[in-house]
């Protein structure tokens, strides 16, 4: 919980894994989005009324596309960073694909529905797309470069857009271009905005783990921009404090969000205020006296008429829903074949899908995750595997680019209690000697305990007498771009037919003192 209750708050406000945040006002409500890679439904959608107290609200997209292409995880593809607009009574995203293009969805209504994504720019190595709709009637988007993609990057380049947003006028030009400023790399994740007459392009540099936020201002939108870093780390433990978004409450009050990246936690986002110097620059944070920002770590809740509930995003499930809760993302395009919160009332059902890639979680898409929502949690589950197909399995797991579980395996005609880890290309192997279940027993409670440095300790409770440590302590790992995931799964193997169903009563997540 960020909201300290004494009328300040404690950064990171949103300490889990939303990534290359933008966020807008809209009347008395601000609204985020964030990349989310692989992961679907994507681009969520998170409301606040104070920019503190965040709840998520619905996701811009049902699936990625194109469908085929992500019906199997395709680890640091999809939705990279997104920018959200207001325009003409409506609410805008544009994301790109650096692999196919820039899209566009729009809504009337937040939490949807939203269109379907509509092509604006096709192409390879196109990311990090940002309009802005000018009060002469023209239009325009300023986006970055994936080198990985397209062999060049570190330069921003500015298009008109048809008003409508659905497609670039020109072929660009660029209008920053990084490799001619000292120091600078990876310039990218650009924002656009426009204040009293000057166009300004607010753009992180240096890289994730270690880079800075820069602002750049033109009387032209076309150039030529002078530049200064407005946010560095400075002497606070926040690295890399950057990409993000200004957003201005009804008040008057100016703030930034940015993110962090925390290796196997992700991307966290924090709150920094934000005002303007004497000299029109502005600066967030702490000011050192030139203008250069630092992170502050406590500080003042923004001035706002709302009273919110102090509040975090969703973590836990009992299941009880006709839907699952809006926390939980799947490895690739679900089939709805995979689950049921209808076959046993309150108890999710994970179907044990035959699968070529069950011998690898980093493979399959039937994945039920969210991220990890602290630097210190307890997630707790109860499962009771029902099977005849020997080598079907489910259970409990932390998965990044290592992996680990803990869960059920059917091994011949017994069910066994196992305890797996999976180091970085390479295969699954017992943490523990697997323990057969007691005769007539199938269900057993399970959990993982993330301590600071996201040190994770599996447990089982197999017959109601308490949980029982397995295995030595598992170093969580970050996935590709973004953080580690905490989840469930269920799995067949390759060709043993009908891999039969895992239960799950809830899933329940806590501090480590409970």
């Amino acid at each position: 919980m960020a909201d300290l209750g004494d009328g300040r708050y404690q950064n990171p406000v949103l300490n889990a894994d939303w990534s290359d945040p933008d966020v807008i006002r809209v009347g008395p409500y601000f609204y985020l989005v964030a990349s989310t890679f692989n992961r679907v439904p994507g681009l969520p959608i998170l409301r606040s009324a104070d920019l503190v107290n965040w709840s998520v609200i619905g996701h811009a997209l049902t699936e990625l596309r194109p469908r085929d292409h992500f019906s199997e995880p395709r680890h640091g593809e999809g939705v990279w960073a997104p920018a959200l607009r207001h325009h003409d009574g409506k609410f805008w995203i544009f994301y790109p694909d650096p692999d196919f293009g820039i899209f566009m969805v729009h809504a009337t209504d937040p939490r949807g529905p939203w269109s379907a994504p509509h092509p604006v720019a096709t192409g390879k190595g196109l990311i990090d797309p940002c309009p802005l709709w000018d009060e002469d009637g023209q239009a325009y988007l300023v986006h970055a470069w994936a080198k990985s993609r397209s062999g060049i990057n570190n330069r921003l380049t500015l298009h008109r857009m048809s008003p409508d947003g659905t497609g670039l006028l020109d072929e660009g030009q660029i209008v920053i271009n990084g490799d001619e400023l000292p120091g600078y790399t990876t310039l990218e994740g650009p924002k656009l905005y426009k204040r009293d007459g000057w166009y300004w392009i607010f753009a992180p540099a240096g890289g994730v783990t270690n880079g800075w936020q820069s602002a750049f201002r033109s009387r032209d939108i076309r150039g030529p921009y002078e530049e200064r870093v407005v946010l560095a780390q400075g002497d606070t433990p926040v690295n890399g404090p950057h990409q993000g978004a200004w957003v201005t409450t009804a008040g008057g009050e100016d703030w930034f969000l940015h993110f962090q990246d925390r290796g196997p936690y992700g991307r966290v986002v924090h709150l920094q205020p934000m005002r303007w110097r004497t000299d029109g620059w502005p600066v967030m944070g702490t000011d050192d006296g030139s203008g250069r920002g630092t992170p502050v770590l406590v500080h003042t809740k923004p001035r706002v008429a709302a009273r919110p509930a102090v509040t975090a995003p969703a973590t836990g499930d009992e299941f009880t829903g006709a839907e699952l809760g809006r926390q939980w993302t799947w490895q690739a395009n679900p089939d709805p074949a995979w689950w049921s919160l209808r076959r046993s009332p309150g108890r999710l059902a994970l179907a044990c899908r035959p699968s070529p890639v069950a011998h690898d979680l980093r493979l399959l898409p039937n994945v039920l995750g969210q991220r990890l929502p602290a630097e210190s949690f307890t997630a707790t589950t109860s499962l009771r595997l029902s099977t005849t197909t020997e080598g079907s399995r489910a259970g409990l797991v932390i998965l990044g680019e290592t992996y680990a579980w803990v869960g059920l395996r059917h091994d011949g005609d017994r069910i066994v209690l196992v305890c797996r880890t999976a180091a970085q290309d390479a295969a699954e192997a017992d943490a523990v000697t697997p323990v057969p279940l007691p005769r007539g027993r199938s269900a057993v409670r399970l959990r993982v305990r993330v301590l600071p440095g996201a040190e994770c300790r599996f447990a089982a409770d197999v017959d109601g007498r308490g949980f029982t440590p397995l295995g030595a302590p598992f170093p969580a790992t970050a996935g590709k771009w973004i953080g580690a995931t905490v989840g469930l799964f269920a799995t067949g193997p390759a060709a043993g037919g009908r891999g039969g169903v895992a239960e799950f009563d809830w899933f329940r997540v806590g501090p480590v003192s409970s």
